[in-house]
């Protein structure tokens, strides 16, 4: 309940009630831009200056190779799963959705560790950039796998139909993953706290500090708007989709917690590390999925996560993950 009171909280379900009742309430595409920028910038030089304090630990490095474990086990097995309901390339396109991560997602769950004064690692930004690209690579190898098996008129209209980024390259994929502007932003601006430490902070506190919970309830309000006129599009889709977009979050996160328990990572890595493995990625993976897998439906794999994964991981999912993580770790 205390979750669902948070200011930031309360405006994106103020944008969710706009959006909803179709009023003309807008945030312009260069503002919501240039908010998503501010907070990956922000959040990149918390991590930087957390990580110039702790230093790079062993605990640091179980982070991230839990992250990295995450980012390859989830959509693997999300593929083999959603290959019983779907066509392949849906298949490929949803497990590209859910086994990548929600930068949003995760900046929420950082304030609201935050708010409640628990400590995290700095590095847990890193671990954000790390996990955004496998599941998009493999996504497109089993795409451009079904690709090749197919006959000609099997894929028949679908491929006549496919833009010109039909079967794009491997190397293209690789490129556009590693080279996301948002990413460079993140690790750019960690390497940057990294390298300045405490008087970095002192300098930047204004900016990454004093501002970020307004700008995240700003940004979060334009979300609320962008979830209720996404709604709509999952409308008609299988019940058993529906279930997938709520349940998946919550195995995946419960597969993080074990992870985070073997290896002993403290109580607010293992929360940011759920909220990682639960999130979807409605921003980076559909911008490559429309010219990597054409074939997909972007209804599909953008309104589900935007749609529900999305409002679900915020009002509730965040919270939820933070007493499983406490229960399992106390």
């Amino acid at each position: 309940m205390n979750n669902l009171l948070d200011p930031a909280i309360l405006f994106f379900a103020l944008g969710a009630l706009a959006g909803a009742i179709k009023s003309n309430l807008e945030i312009p595409a260069p503002i919501s831009r240039f908010l998503s920028l501010y907070l990956l910038m922000a959040l990149g030089l918390k991590g930087g200056f957390a990580l110039a304090q702790s230093g790079l630990t062993v605990q640091v490095a179980s982070g991230l190779a839990c992250a990295l474990t995450l980012a390859v086990v989830v959509p693997v097995i999300a593929l083999q799963f959603l290959r019983r309901l779907v066509g392949p390339y849906d298949a490929a396109a949803l497990a590209a959705t859910y086994g990548s991560v929600s930068a949003v997602t995760f900046v929420t769950a950082v304030q609201f560790l935050e708010t409640r004064g628990l400590p995290y690692g700095g590095h847990m930004a890193a671990a954000m950039a790390l996990m955004e690209s496998p599941a998009i690579i493999l996504a497109v190898l089993f795409a451009n796998t079904v690709r090749q098996r197919e006959p000609a008129l099997a894929v028949g209209a679908a491929v006549l139909a496919a833009p010109a980024g039909a079967g794009l390259s491997m190397r293209k994929v690789l490129h556009e993953s590693f080279t996301d502007g948002a990413q460079l932003l993140l690790l750019g601006a960690m390497l940057v706290g990294l390298l300045t430490g405490e008087s970095g902070r002192a300098a930047m506190q204004p900016f990454s500090g004093d501002l970020f919970k307004g700008m995240l309830a700003f940004f979060l309000l334009d979300m609320g708007l962008l979830t209720a006129r996404n709604l709509p599009k999952v409308r008609g889709q299988s019940p058993w989709l529906l279930a997938y977009a709520v349940l998946a979050p919550l195995l995946h996160a419960l597969l993080a917690l074990g992870l985070a328990f073997a290896v002993g990572l403290p109580l607010g890595d293992t929360i940011l590390l759920m909220v990682l493995a639960a999130s979807a990625s409605y921003i980076a993976v559909p911008a490559v999925l429309r010219h990597a897998i054409p074939q997909a439906n972007p209804s599909l794999y953008f309104g589900l996560s935007l749609g529900l994964t999305f409002p679900f991981n915020i009002l509730l999912g965040i919270p939820l993950y933070a007493a499983l993580a406490s229960w399992a770790l106390t």
